[in-house]
């Protein structure tokens, strides 16, 4: 290995220990790195600022962006709670119901909807719910981070592994949905079973107040009807085009970014608070994580891993596929599925430059990130601030317990994704 390799690599897991350890922010942490990243390859001559900005994927970037616009618009208008009043009122005070009312809508929201914010949003209504109904809220918002973490694996911009993924391999919206949703589904319901099973004893609990729960008037929640409304037919518009952007020829990141401009036209809200609810610090962390990766491709580490996992991978693609799945998993349990998703993609790209069939490896690759997040605490955004918004209770939950819970719905829907993995894409390996 190269001098140029060694620091590149050092700087890169370096970033990632701190980011794991979490020091700092995950955002300044990557700043950092990407500064350091671009300063010691001008030094040494394999990296510069053009490169840098070459290494940056801005197709991901505004998708992320309008899609965090529409949310930012339809935060305040208190749809989300509306939502899960409707449930809690549906529910008739039935645990079980509530159960799988909540983590169904909280899932359905994050197919199109930045899971995070539907996570903040539906939590502490959830929390008061379950107060309400004298329940421990420790099943009903475990089960919603983890479904919402498994259900957003099934579309394009439900989860941002999937937008990085589908922006480097050119995947469409639908092919998310012809390959992605089906395994998703019964992974899902498969998740679902398995939480039931789990916090059965929780559920089997007999609630109080019931009434207290039916005289709920999910219309109270809505705050803003009106700007619920328009955000929520702007963005029907952007899911349809979304299923039409190959055949018209345009980008999901112009669809996103087109939905966003006729809402805020439309809406015509107060742009600075729209602004303050913009996740800026998580386009920044991917900007960072950009060059950092651009900086170890420069530095040849990629061709060197490409190389490495040419002469391993003497298992068919589709077998190969499988491992990948789970050593993904395993990854994104213990560090974000963000960076990780960043660096194997140049890796599986240098594969098929290489003559590979990687076809199946992007759809491994979707799979293993997306529900390797569930086995750990820190595997998912959704997943801290859920444990987070416990701690505000009676029943906080503890790493301990979310390994009880979270790692097994982990390892189901694993199991599930590489069985259904392989019927699906038998026919494509080479």
């Amino acid at each position: 290995m190269t001098a140029e390799a060694a620091l590149a690599a050092i700087i890169f897991f370096g970033s990632l220990f701190l980011i794991f350890t979490e020091k700092l922010h995950r955002s300044v942490t990557a700043i950092a790195g990407a500064a350091l990243m671009v300063g010691v390859g001008r030094l040494l001559g394999f990296y510069s600022e053009e490169a840098a900005l070459e290494a940056i994927d801005f197709n991901t970037l505004g998708l992320l962006l309008g899609m965090m616009t529409l949310v930012a618009l339809l935060q305040p208008t208190g749809f989300f709670q509306y939502l899960a009043v409707l449930a809690a009122r549906a529910s008739r005070g039935k645990p079980v119901r509530l159960f799988v009312l909540l983590g169904t809508i909280t899932t359905v929201l994050s197919m199109f909807l930045d899971n995070v914010t539907t996570v903040v949003l539906i939590a502490p209504v959830t929390i008061l719910i379950t107060e309400i109904l004298g329940l421990n809220p420790i099943p009903f918002l475990m089960a919603e981070a983890l479904l919402s973490d498994t259900g957003g694996v099934a579309t394009l911009v439900g989860d941002p592994p999937n937008v990085l993924i589908g922006s480097a391999a050119n995947l469409s919206f639908n092919d998310f949905l012809v390959n992605s949703l089906p395994i998703v589904a019964v992974a899902w319901a498969g998740a679902l079973l398995l939480l039931l099973f789990m916090f059965r004893k929780e559920l089997a609990k007999r609630p109080r107040s019931i009434r207290a729960v039916t005289k709920l008037n999910p219309a109270e929640s809505l705050d803003d009807p009106r700007t619920a409304r328009r955000v929520l037919i702007v963005l029907a518009i952007a899911i349809l085009f979304f299923f039409l952007h190959n055949t018209l020829h345009i980008s999901p990141s112009f669809v996103a970014l087109s939905a966003a401009a006729l809402a805020l036209v439309w809406v015509q809200p107060d742009i600075n608070a729209v602004f303050t609810r913009i996740e800026w610090s998580v386009l920044i962390f991917f900007t960072s994580l950009f060059v950092m990766v651009g900086g170890l491709e420069a530095a040849g580490i990629l061709d060197s891993a490409v190389v490495l996992l040419s002469r391993v991978a003497v298992l068919p693609p589709l077998w190969f596929g499988v491992c990948l799945i789970w050593i993904v998993a395993l990854l994104s349990a213990v560090v974000d599925n963000v960076p990780i998703t960043i660096a194997l993609i140049p890796v599986i790209q240098g594969l098929g430059t290489s003559g590979m069939n990687v076809e199946p490896l992007w759809w491994a690759l979707v799979f293993g990130a997306g529900f390797g997040g569930n086995g750990t605490i820190i595997g998912s955004t959704a997943n801290i601030i859920v444990v987070s918004l416990s701690e505000k209770t009676r029943a906080p939950i503890t790493s301990k317990l979310w390994n009880r819970r979270g790692l097994p719905v982990m390892l189901a829907t694993c199991l599930i994704a590489s069985l259904m993995y392989i019927g699906f894409f038998f026919n494509t390996s080479g």
